[in-house]
């Protein structure tokens, strides 16, 4: 124990006068000539895989000066690669390659470990697992087919081949297609293939378990199983259990780092949903995901916090089934801070320290160039305690390397470090000099790499006289380099850095040059210029003459056109400008040296243009918008914004203040109104200027308070009607010192965002209100009413804090100070605020309904106590439902019906429930809402509501007839009461205007059907009826209807073309009407006529259908019946149907909510061939006259004819065939439809009315006998179904020539005799 306590004091002393390990250069010319042991820079993994088919490649690299040799061990013993023609080492390397082509890759299966050796130690890798990768076949087992009920769970096991490494797990079908998974069924973390109950499409004879090899790339296939799920007596609906795991708890163990993963099957029909959760805390969201439909649950990076007690819920709605998983976490080692390489100095003392972590903890063992420190020679300049080894007074020659291993049962750690002792004079690495150039007001960083052993000092001299030390201006880093704050132009010149230690002396010179930042002076102007005019943006710039600027102007942030810019050079010698301009003749763009010149303005010129002045340091731009309008006339007086103050003063300097004064610019017309004063804190915002102060128009000072630990600029921007000038010059950099300060944050509030915590919160201060570094806040509270001391915590660079372990919404007091490194804020203020809320408690008490009328109620309650209420009381929800209508049974309740819900705010005990169904059983509860959430409800209060009036009745029907109207309804779809009746109220009515006296009557609830007789035919009718309760009449349904027209019934017509003689006449076929009955077919009797319109049908309906059709097709034919749509109405007319024709037809009604028709009984009706009623022409005088007339011009041109004929006159027709000797081959003419061979286009063209067919042509093929030529009618056609249609007109005569009808003009008589 004396030992223990001494040496704790030793090392103690050792590292308070510890010289730092100095760092290698990574400078090569530096390395060249160093000494150095050997490095280990790259090995293979601790666990090496690999493939038999191809070379097996161990890795080791290492570095060291002289270069280092390697050897190898196998197993523990030397490895001797020389030896074994089939291993090869690489040159300059310890690599392995092996070629195991033709020999059994298992030989060299084993433990290998790599040893890098020169002159100044011995580095060692790490135990390297060499295993060749295994992908064994399938174990023959006989898979019995499986047969189970449907709805039970089942599982197929795969059970692969163990491998190496671990297979890929799958099922697929002999299609090689995945299997689908899903909720039902899923694949486990082993393979094996769960479904939670079976349904019968899962009977296959194709489930395939298939194992694929990672490293070989090869697949292994299980023997197919077969299942059959049975479909009789299958199993019903059961609560959830787990599969796997089995029985209530579980255990897992994973390693910290690794990934843990937890799974959870269940069986259940419905299938179960899962859900995970951890018992007192909540999952990793940022680190754990949800697989496998949330059956497995995985968390990466595991970390000792994740260990604990998970839960997973299985849920259905028979049930729920809970499983606990218990997780521990252990830990191989892992590293804390490894032991880094040490270059000591002669006689200096270092130290290695090893420092890991593990569970359980590792074991510690030191080696040195791979000996356990224990069997190396002693040394007693070397002290080892556990993790830390102590070198004290090292001499030269005691280099070595140094390895820690830390090992436990679940892994190992290696680390090699080096301790090379050196005795090297200082050398400084960076350039001499080296030129820094920075702006004013900008940080400076001047470089002084050194190495050297032992490790030098750094000095640093200004102007090879002064000697420079930390301070507010001056920071020196641990690597040598200088830091100026903010660089001024007293800081420029000469600075040399002195490296020093016991073996000599280096200094090296570097020059510092701090320029003046380059700025606009006259920034360019906002420009309205006249079309066709000229503009100039001026941008004079102010930069250090020792910098060459560039000066660059942009068109709403892009460049000039190109082509239409003039480029010019500019260059400054000494701040003299010289311009070389290449500027084009056409071009309208001309840059200057500080102007932009733009001619021949045009509408495409408006824009931003922007001036930017650059150097190799800063830049500085400005920016004016250009307005192009037509020409005015010019204005008299020109109103422009004033120029910017100039030659800024700060005089009267006091800690707080300062006193600032300027001259103002030319006004431009407009009288100056006031200066607004801005300034710019380049210590916490530099480049950002805020507005200070605005002073009156007629003042030049101004006296301005400042605040602690700010670096102000000021700048003064002058305003008149026009606007603002552009700024003025910055002043003079003007510091004040650092304070304590003066504010506390604000917006202090503390509010819990869950049960059990506390959140304050507050809002910073700015940098400029901090008046000093080192800014924190500290944050008090204590629980308000109780005699508690206040419980406190300073933070930094945060606005809030969360307690936690809060009472559950209890009062706060809380405060939060300000305080900095010249001490703290004033007092902070105390405000209160409310702990973390929970869900309440307790349900309201006392709940009363109270019900005004049908529709409305009133329901109170008592208030429940503020304790149970456990957070801040929102209100309160009223749920409310209906169960029934009392005209109901309880089994025939409203399953579908919703609650309702209504929210009370406040602390209200009473409220109104609006919007009731009369004549309802409704049931409520009550529950209280805070911030959290609702508690729990209230027990259920039952009411009643009284009744009301019904809605309106659910249909009207009106069935016409001749002189009645039958009207039938249906009871209201909402009764809201006992029905005791029925009201009807009609009246006659014309365009909707009522025109006869209102008619009553009243009907027991039980009727709902009545005819009204001895009405009015052809009279409109308007039709109200309501239903009644005890509480009065409800809304009424109207309906409009009329009675038919009033017809002569006559005898139906027979046969075809045998009508009346009278066809005015309409046919009708019109049995006595009678009253619809109540009950039975929805169609009653069916009546049909013949008008000049056409076909009449009108109908009786007792149905409610909306679709209402008439059918019709042509009496023995097959043709799809035709409809026509006739919706409410009683009667309709069918229009051009054939005459001479017979037609079936019914009339249909059909349901548009289901497959239901109804149909009447077919009707025959004939549409008679009525022959015309014109005037028969062929008795007329005149008529007779006209036709004798022509007949005899005929004869005479007949007779004219012969005698040219027998002259040896031609015809057309002769001339034509002398031309064609071929007549057959010749094209009929398109336009007239003759042969050309034939026709003369005067004396040959067709008579009119004559018959040719419509293209021109007639069909030789076709036979010249037809119905045409032999029946009555010439003009004759055929209907699509062959029913004979058309005119009557006289015979065709077939012409002589063969294929070629022509036809005799139709005789008078038939023509005019034809039917229309």
């Amino acid at each position: 124990m004396d030992f223990r306590l001494s040496f704790g004091v030793l090392l103690m002393v050792f590292l308070c006068h510890m010289t730092s390990a100095l760092e290698v250069p990574l400078d090569p010319k530096v390395l060249e000539g160093l000494p150095q042991p050997p490095t280990i820079t790259l090995q293979s993994p601790k666990d090496y895989i690999f493939d038999p088919r191809e070379n097996i490649v161990i890795h080791c690299e290492a570095k060291g000066k002289p270069h280092p040799s390697f050897s190898w061990t196998r197993n523990g013993t030397h490895f001797d690669v020389e030896k074994d023609p089939k291993v090869l080492m690489k040159p300059g390397s310890g690599t392995l390659v092996i070629d195991i082509s033709g020999e059994k890759a298992e030989a060299y299966e084993g433990t290998y470990q790599c040893t890098a050796h020169n002159d100044h130690g011995t580095a060692v890798s790490n135990n390297i697992v060499i295993r060749q990768s295994r992908s064994p076949l399938w174990s023959k087992e006989r898979i019995e087919a499986i047969t189970v009920q449907m709805g039970v769970s089942l599982v197929l096991q795969c059970r692969p081949p163990a491998g190496l490494p671990p297979p890929v797990i799958f099922w697929m079908d002999n299609n090689f297609q995945r299997l689908p998974l899903d909720r039902r069924v899923s694949q486990a973390l082993n393979g094996d293939l769960y479904f939670s109950n079976v349904l019968s499409e899962d009977t296959r004879n194709d489930y395939i378990c298939y194992a694929r090899f990672p490293h070989t790339q090869t697949i292994q296939q299980k023997q197919p199983i077969s299942v059959t799920v049975l479909e009789t007596n299958p199993a019903g609906e059961y609560r959830p259990g787990f599969m796997t795991p089995l029985g209530d708890t579980s255990t897992e163990m994973v390693l910290r780092g690794e990934t843990l993963e937890l799974e959870c099957i269940a069986e259940g029909l419905p299938t179960p949903e899962m859900s995970w959760q951890k018992d007192g805390g909540e999952l990793p969201t940022s680190r754990v995901s949800f697989l496998n439909y949330k059956k497995t649950v995985k968390i990466s990076d595991v970390s000792e916090a994740d260990a604990g007690d998970y839960t997973c819920t299985a849920t259905n709605r028979l049930g729920t089934v809970d499983h606990v998983i218990k997780v521990t976490v252990k830990a191989a080692p892992f590293w804390i801070s490894a032991p880094r390489n040490l270059i000591l100095a002669p006689n200096e003392t270092g130290i290695l320290t090893c420092r890991v972590n593990g569970d359980p903890k590792p074991e510690i063992r030191w080696f040195i160039n791979g000996v356990p420190l224990e069997n190396a020679p002693e040394d007693h300049t070397r002290k080892v305690d556990d993790d830390t080894v102590i070198l004290s007074n090292v001499q030269s020659g005691s280099s070595a390397v140094y390895q820690c291993n830390a090992s436990n049962e679940f892994g190992y750690l290696i680390a090699n470090a080096f301790v090379s002792v050196l005795a090297e004079p200082p050398r400084v690495l960076t350039p001499p000099n080296q030129v820094y150039q920075v702006i004013t007001n900008s940080p400076a960083l001047l470089h002084c790499a050194t190495f050297g052993s032992p490790i030098p000092t750094i000095t640093w001299f200004k102007d090879s006289k002064i000697s420079i030390k930390s301070g507010d201006s001056y920071v020196i880093h641990e690597n040598g380099t200088l830091e100026i704050n903010v660089a001024q132009s007293q800081n420029s010149g000469k600075y040399t850095c002195i490296a020093t230690n016991n073996l000599g002396i280096k200094e090296n010179h570097v020059f510092l040059e701090v320029k003046e930042p380059t700025r606009i002076l006259k920034q360019p102007e906002y420009k309205v210029v006249q079309r066709g005019m000229s503009a100039i943006f001026e941008c004079k710039v102010k930069h250090d003459p020792s910098l060459i600027p560039t000066m660059t102007w942009l068109k709403n942030n892009g460049k000039l056109p190109d082509d239409e810019r003039c480029s010019t050079l500019t260059v400054w010698p000494k701040r003299k400008y010289e311009l070389k301009s290449s500027c084009l003749p056409f071009a309208r763009f001309e840059v200057d040296a500080d102007s932009l010149t733009i001619k021949d303005v045009t509408d495409e010129d408006e824009g931003t243009y922007t001036c930017i002045m650059s150097t190799t340091l800063d830049r500085d731009s400005a920016s004016a918008m250009l307005t192009v309008v037509e020409a005015t006339p010019t204005p008299a007086i020109v109103y422009e914004k004033p120029d910017p103050p100039t030659d800024l003063e700060l005089t009267d300097q006091t800690e707080r203040s300062v006193r600032l004064t300027w001259i103002p610019g030319d006004e431009h017309n407009s009288p100056t109104q006031k200066f607004l004063i801005q300034f710019e804190d380049l210590l916490h915002q530099p480049n950002v200027w805020v507005n200070f102060t605005e002073v009156p128009g007629m003042s030049t000072t101004a006296h301005l308070d400042l605040s602690p630990y700010v670096y102000y600029s000021f700048r003064v921007l002058a305003k008149n009607q026009v606007g603002y000038s552009q700024p003025s010059q910055a002043s003079r950099q003007y510091r004040t010192n650092p304070a304590a300060p003066d504010d506390n944050p604000s917006h202090v509030q503390g509010e819990g965002t869950e049960p059990g915590n506390l959140v304050i919160s507050w809002r910073s201060l700015t940098g400029l209100q901090s008046n000093g570094p080192g800014l924190e806040y500290k944050v008090q509270w204590r629980q308000k009413d109780v005699d508690q001391e206040w419980s406190s915590r300073t933070v930094a660079n945060a606005s809030q804090l969360v307690v936690s372990g809060t009472p559950v919404f209890a009062p706060y007091e809380i405060k939060v100070q300000s305080l900095n490194d010249y001490g703290n804020g004033p007092e902070a203020e105390v405000i209160i605020g409310y702990s973390g809320e929970d869900l309440p408690l307790s349900a309201p008490d006392g709940v009363l309904v109270m019900v005004h009328n049908s529709t409305v109620a009133e329901v109170h309650w008592e208030p429940v106590s503020s304790h149970s209420i456990r957070g801040k009381l929102k209100g309160y929800k009223v749920y409310y439902r209906r169960e029934r209508g009392l005209h109901e049974a309880e089994e025939e309740a409203d399953q579908e019906s919703q609650d309702q819900v209504l929210t009370f705010n406040g602390n209200l005990t009473e409220g109104h429930l609006p919007g009731l169904q009369p004549y309802s059983l409704y049931n409520l509860f009550i529950r209280v809402l805070n911030s959290k959430g609702e508690g729990p409800p209230s027990p259920d209060k039952q009411f009643e509501t009284p009744e009301g009036v019904p809605g309106p009745p659910s249909f009207l029907q009106v069935n016409p007839g001749l002189d009645s109207l039958t009207l039938e309804w249906g009871p209201p779809l909402n009764n809201n009461g006992r029905l005791i009746g029925y009201t009807l109220r009609y009246q006659p009515a014309n365009a909707t205007i009522e025109t006869g006296l209102v008619k009553i009557m009243d009907f027991p609830v039980n009727e709902t059907t009545v005819t009204l007789d001895s009405l009015n035919s052809s009279v409109q009718y308007k039709f109200d009826l309501n239903a009644k309760t005890i509480k009065g009449a409800g809304p009424s349904i109207t309906k409009e209807a009329s009675t038919f027209m009033e017809t002569t019934p006559t005898a139906p017509t027979a046969e075809v073309g045998k009508g009346p003689t009278d066809p005015t006449t309409p046919i009708t076929q019109s049995p006595p009407l009678h009253k619809a009955p109540s009950v039975g077919p929805v169609f009653g009797t069916v009546n049909t006529s013949v008008s000049e319109e056409g076909a009449v049908i009108s109908w009786e309906y007792f149905g409610h259908h909306k679709n209402i059709y008439v059918e019709y097709t042509v009496e023995n034919s097959k043709e799809g019946w035709k409809k026509e749509s006739v919706n409410s109405s009683h009667s309709h007319v069918l229009k051009g149907l054939k005459p001479g024709t017979s037609y079936r037809v019914r009339v249909v009604a059909r349901d548009p909510a289901g497959p239901m028709l109804h149909s009447t009984n077919e009707e025959v009706v004939t549409v008679p061939a009525v022959p015309s009623r014109h005037v028969d022409i062929a008795t007329q005088g005149w008529f007779i006259g006209l036709m004798c007339a022509i007949a005899l011009l005929i004869l005479v041109l007949l007779i004219v004819c012969f005698i040219k004929r027998n002259k040896g006159g031609k015809y057309p027709v002769k001339e034509k065939e002398e031309a064609h000797q071929d007549p057959e081959i010749q094209p009929m003419k398109e336009d007239d439809g003759t042969f050309g061979e034939y026709s003369d286009t005067e004396d040959h063209k067709p008579l009119k009315g004559s018959r040719t067919p419509s293209n021109g042509t007639v069909r030789r093929d076709e036979s010249d006998d037809s119905l045409v030529d032999y029946g009555e009618g010439g003009d004759g056609q055929f209907n699509e179904d062959g029913s004979f249609i058309g005119q009557y007109s006289g015979k065709k005569e077939k012409d002589t020539h063969e294929g070629n009808e022509s036809s005799e003009a139709p005789s008078p008589v038939n023509a005019m005799n034809s039917f229309v």
